[in-house]
């Protein structure tokens, strides 16, 4: 099957090939991949920068959302069967969804929401995801409360925005004035333009913040958190909890341990929590997020579709930061999927 395989870490392009169809174990289900969601974690994949933690053999396949048809089942799987529209985040172990065919543990998979395109659901499954678990799973984000999103404009910005209203919240969030309307319209109540504006500044006694960018703003951050507050990071650093999480404690949680030392140590001077996330597949959670998105509670935002032969081409446009909402490669045209 045709594919875009890592073969050495870096930062060149990835090299399209032919690959071995996977195996299907007998909790897997083999789907033929429509589309793929492309995100800014492949280019730190393909960079390099979770060797430690997520030690891929290469060469290997890229890619961590997507959205297709079952084309064969496992002999005990019960929820699935062939020709169901499904998408996933597959787990971080079985990566490889920049190909034309993956399989995927029964657990981690879900229904495609019926009123989106095969790749306005394969943008949802990371970003959803890695938004419910850190709303709903850590923050417990309640009515009334008042969260910090950065990044409004991102792919999990764009999410969280709409997710955090669902659940009663009121949001804030930075992007770029060419963006402003954008989250607005996604829910956003107060809004700063970060190349006028510092959140620092406008922002006080806030329950909580989901964190996406660099170290200077993580630790700004703490400073607009009430005591109590919590402090959810998605880029890092990692803490003791997700070297648990992994299943190596006795080998990362030194690691972990002294890359968030400071930032832990901090957050308990100002009595608030710090919580580094990175994201697991989850199908069940996954359907939760489907039944928003059938209701038009949530709506995805796609910034732009690549043909599968310019994967390459959508790498390099996630790097440049500039993209609104998702961006997605699609392997089948629309009216067959």
């Amino acid at each position: 099957m045709r594919a875009f395989i890592v073969d050495r870490y870096g930062t060149g392009d990835l090299r399209a090939g032919e690959v071995p169809e996977p195996e299907v174990g007998a909790h897997d289900v083999l789907v033929q991949v429509h589309a793929a969601g492309v995100n800014v974690l492949d280019a730190k994949i393909r960079k390099g920068e979770f060797k430690l933690v997520l030690p891929y053999r290469t060469p290997f396949v890229l890619g961590n959302d997507v959205a297709g048809v079952v084309v064969r089942v496992g002999a005990r799987v019960r929820k699935f069967k062939p020709g169901d529209e499904v998408y996933a985040r597959p787990d971080k172990d079985r990566i490889g969804t920049f190909a034309e065919f993956i399989a995927i543990g029964e657990d981690d998979l879900a229904i495609k929401p019926e009123r989106l395109t095969m790749a306005e659901a394969a943008s949802i499954p990371l970003v959803g995801l890695t938004a419910w678990q850190a709303l709903v799973e850590i923050a417990e984000l309640r009515e009334g409360q008042k969260v910090f999103i950065q990044a409004g404009s991102g792919g999990v910005g764009t999410f969280a925005i709409q997710l955090a209203k669902h659940l009663g919240a009121t949001v804030a969030t930075t992007t770029s004035t060419a963006n402003i309307e954008l989250v607005e319209r996604l829910g956003a109540d107060v809004v700063i333009d970060y190349r006028t504006d510092d959140f620092e500044n406008v922002l006080r006694d806030y329950d909580v913040v989901l964190h996406s960018l660099d170290h200077k703003t993580l630790q700004k951050s703490l400073r607009v958190l009430k005591p109590g507050g919590k402090l959810i990071s998605i880029s890092g650093p990692p803490d003791p909890a997700f070297a648990k999480q992994l299943g190596k404690p006795w080998l990362l949680r030194p690691v972990t341990g002294a890359l968030s030392h400071r930032i832990r140590k901090a957050a308990r001077r100002r009595q608030v929590g710090y919580s580094f996330l990175f994201m697991r597949a989850n199908g069940t959670q996954l359907g939760r997020l489907t039944s928003l998105v059938d209701s038009a509670t949530i709506k995805p935002v796609l910034d732009r579709v690549f043909p599968f032969e310019s994967t390459n081409e959508a790498m390099a446009y996630i790097e440049t930061g500039r993209a609104k909402g998702k961006v997605v490669v699609r392997l089948k045209p629309e009216e067959l999927s």
